[in-house]
């Protein structure tokens, strides 16, 4: 049999397992593979390496066709996951082996035969994407299952059922999630997250090229646009075939309701508004952010503040992000109390973390968002000249929110973290941004996910600590290195904190003391500094409420 027929068959058969493909529709999905890949026919002939080939459908859940191996050959398509390693999706790394290797041999296949322009990551996306679309159910079908599944038996069931549906259509690439590097790091604040995002893959330079030959469309709009569902995208725009959305309600609006594509947490979702409208933090957003807990309060939700260097990367799309998972700032106590006149009866306080977060605690939510309106209120006037804490200047809006919402038992709290977006000569990226000391190990925007304590850090710096760690243990000179010159500074700080740095203790070291850089970064981004200063500060705006 050729290689391409025994693909096919390995992912119809994967369709069958994960229960994307019915076993009444599998005759279909092979007849769209075929179709696809230009063949007139399925082979009924002997398996690579002279095994019998099995009726399609046939298998049962652990035989052996499901081990994505030929006869002989090594386990997954990088030979580096052990058997029985779980990921952080839950599944075993030689299952996601296999669709990997599957959709690999199909992708070399469709660039041998001119079926694919290039051989790049980038052409092979769009291309694998549209094969797994072909294993997809109609939005309809989803959508129905999932609101079943909500009414009868829970919210939580809902979403684990299109969490591992996300993940099955390879919408949420398992295989390169799993690579990211991720670690805990100690801090005077708690254990903060660390990772390095190696799950967005680079465009190779002629990619980039011909992306920006390429005609530029203006649909859809952007990246969280209801019409990327099934889109089949090109070089400037992902493929979304095997992409669905789940339609919410939220405050008497239509909005959707999907998973993030690279899931920097558990279940990380993205709430967004059906209309492309621009991101803007008021009464209504905290109205929403309580609307969506209550719909799933197994789930925190919150939303990158509306201003530029402060907000998210796409500020033109009014979203939120959530999910199912407790970070570090919502493990942080509050520190310390304070009331304000006409609202006893909601809890509020100042959180000991980093940044200056104001934490609201109640069983109504509509008190909960009217004191938050008062705070967000005076936050969006409020001028302290002597804390370099300026509403505008010529004009131009600074103060703005971060707000995250949850259930916690019977309350509902909701964090609101100060922001301002301030810049200065000396500091033209923003003065409550990473300054420039930290920059080579983050410079990005600190958005919603940084703000509660997990560092989004880039790709790069998997390879730029592999080759520091060689350089320190060999005593170079980092300053001579055009790559590692940018760290020398650090390297030289933290050193003498150190008795010993070696071969059986550099990596934690080095992790440890990127974590550290991470909470400078935090420290830099909170307007109302940990001091004693600070929190007068503080203070003084609190009083004003």
């Amino acid at each position: 049999m050729d290689r391409i027929q025994w693909d096919i068959r390995r992912l119809a058969e994967y369709g069958v397992k994960t229960g994307l493909v019915p076993q009444e529709d599998v005759v279909y999905t092979v007849n769209r593979l075929l179709e696809l890949f230009g063949l007139e026919e399925l082979q009924e002939q002997e398996m690579p390496g002279g095994a019998p080939a099995d009726t399609l459908g046939g298998q049962e859940s652990g035989d052996r066709t499901w081990s994505g191996t030929e006869p002989g050959e090594s386990t997954g398509a990088h030979g580096s996951a052990q058997s029985g390693q779980e990921t952080c999706a839950g599944r075993k790394s030689s299952d996601l082996g296999d669709l990997e290797e599957i959709l690999g041999s199909m992708c070399s296949y469709a660039y041998e035969k001119g079926i694919i322009e290039g051989d790049s990551v980038a052409y092979r996306d769009l291309f694998d994407t549209k094969i797994m679309g072909m294993l997809m159910p109609r939005p309809s079908e989803v959508i129905r299952k999932f609101r079943e599944l909500y009414e009868k038996e829970s919210p939580k069931a809902a979403t684990d059922y299109y969490y591992k549906l996300s993940q099955d259509s390879d919408y949420i690439r398992r295989y390169r999630i799993v690579r990211d590097r991720k670690w805990k790091a100690a801090t005077e604040y708690g254990d903060l997250d660390i990772t390095i995002n190696l799950s967005k893959p680079e465009k190779d330079p002629k990619a980039i090229a011909a992306a920006r030959n390429a005609k530029q469309s203006g649909y859809p709009k952007c990246l969280l646009c209801r019409e990327n569902e099934g889109y089949a995208g090109h070089l400037n725009h992902p493929a979304r075939q095997n992409h669905r959305i789940i339609p919410v309600e939220i405050n008497k609006s239509q909005w959707g309701f999907q998973y993030s594509p690279y899931v920097y947490y558990n279940e990380h979702c993205i709430v967004f508004n059906f209309q492309h409208v621009p991101m803007k933090i008021d009464h209504a957003a905290f109205c929403k952010l309580f609307d969506f807990v209550k719909q799933f309060p197994h789930y925190f939700v919150g939303s990158n503040a509306d201003l530029p260097i402060v907000g998210g990367s796409i500020l033109s799309h009014d979203h939120f992000q959530g999910g199912n998972y407790e970070f570090p700032m919502a493990k942080a106590p509050v520190e310390r109390s304070f009331a304000v006149a006409g609202f006893e009866d909601v809890a509020a306080g100042v959180v000991r973390w980093p940044m200056s977060v104001v934490r609201l605690r109640g069983r109504d939510t509509d008190r909960i968002i009217a004191l938050a309106d008062r705070i967000l209120e005076k936050w969006r006037e409020y001028t302290d000249e002597a804390a370099f804490i300026r509403a505008f200047t010529e004009g131009e809006p600074h103060n703005t929110i971060t707000p995250i919402a949850r259930k916690r038992g019977e309350d509902y709290e909701l964090d609101l973290v100060l922001r301002n977006n301030i810049t200065t000569q000396e500091h033209p990226l923003g003065v409550y941004h990473p300054h420039a000391n930290l920059h080579h190990i983050k410079k990005e925007n600190i958005g919603l996910i940084e703000v509660m304590g997990l560092a989004v850090l880039p790709a790069r710096l998997k390879e730029e600590m592999a080759q520091l760690k060689e350089a320190v243990l060999a005593g170079k000179d980092l300053r001579g290195d055009e790559n590692l010159a940018k760290h020398a500074d650090w390297v030289e700080e933290f050193s003498p904190r150190y008795q010993k740095i070696q071969g059986d203790n550099i990596d934690s070291i080095i992790e440890k003391e990127i974590g550290l850089v991470f909470l400078e970064v935090l420290k830099d981004a909170g307007v109302y500094k940990r001091t004693p200063e600070g929190q007068k500060a503080f203070d003084l705006f609190l009083s004003s409420l």
